[in-house]
């Protein structure tokens, strides 16, 4: 059992018995882990002890995120969709397919993928020349061609490679964002996706928004369904991080790989960006 699936059962647990505020031993004894051990893990992996990670899980902590992100995220958003902008500290540059190469489904073009560890479990990739296509967690351990790679580039000639999408993994979840080169995605999307996905680069590591406040900053303010759908759509996860969009109530919920991913996302950017408050 990997880290992160002992992280997710302990989260699942805090969410049945909050209100018990459950000690260290039974956190432990949930994760299968003797206390000494489970603390250890915990810290490795968070960075932070569970008692401090926890505070981040709470619906009155997202709330003030939300709060606190506004401020910065305005700015953001108006750098960044007003030109060019430093999408995401500079650390992703996104590049659509063109109307032609969207419809074409991938026709001519060359795809690596392959399946690799990350710090929220397995995940599968896949890349092109152009950049990174594909990422998507998996919660046990992967086989086979992964059905949304699949249906993203159907005609695309597909090729396995474990070991560059282990090389790959390494950087993209190793990054700082503060030098080197940026990490290049290219994406197959309807302009609308796009220009979600786009906004959503906007949204700086340990900062949240809401769907609504997407929906605004887009000038499309009626059309938060439709933003919450592009969210569901994105096929780069955490490179392109709509695990940053909540609701406007704080409830962290209906992510694509799994609310319990989605927590411990927001909850480990939070106390490494230092915004516990």
């Amino acid at each position: 059992m990997d880290d992160f699936t002992r992280v997710a059962r302990v989260i699942r647990h805090l969410d049945e018995h909050r209100d018990d505020q459950p000690s260290l031993g039974e956190l432990a004894a949930v994760a299968g882990l003797g206390e000494s051990h489970f603390h250890r893990l915990f810290r490795r992996w968070a960075g932070v002890t569970p008692k401090d990670f926890l505070q981040c899980l709470t619906v009155e902590h997202a709330k003030r995120r939300l709060e606190d992100s506004a401020s910065v995220l305005d700015a953001a958003l108006d750098a960044g969709l007003s030109g060019p902008g430093r999408l995401h500290d500079l650390f992703v540059a996104l590049e659509a397919a063109s109307p032609g190469e969207y419809k074409s489904g991938g026709r001519g073009l060359s795809v690596e993928w392959g399946f690799a560890p990350s710090p929220f479990g397995p995940c599968s990739l896949g890349w092109t020349a152009r950049g990174v296509c594909h990422l998507a967690f998996h919660d046990g351990k992967g086989a086979d061609l992964p059905e949304a790679l699949r249906r993203a580039w159907p005609h695309a000639d597909l090729r396995r490679n474990d070991r560059g999408a282990a090389v790959r993994a390494h950087a993209i979840f190793q990054h700082d964002g503060r030098a080197g080169e940026p990490l290049k995605v290219f994406v197959r999307g309807t302009p609308f996706q796009v220009r979600v996905w786009r906004a959503l680069l906007c949204i700086p590591e340990g900062a949240v928004a809401s769907y609504g406040r997407i929906a605004q900053s887009m000038e499309s303010g009626n059309a938060v369904r439709a933003v919450g759908t592009a969210c569901g759509a994105n096929p780069v996860a955490w490179l392109i991080p709509c695990h940053r969009v909540i609701r406007e109530t704080g409830v962290v919920e209906g992510y694509r790989w799994g609310t319990d991913r989605k927590k411990a996302m927001l909850a480990r950017e939070a106390r490494g960006s230092g915004r516990n408050g």
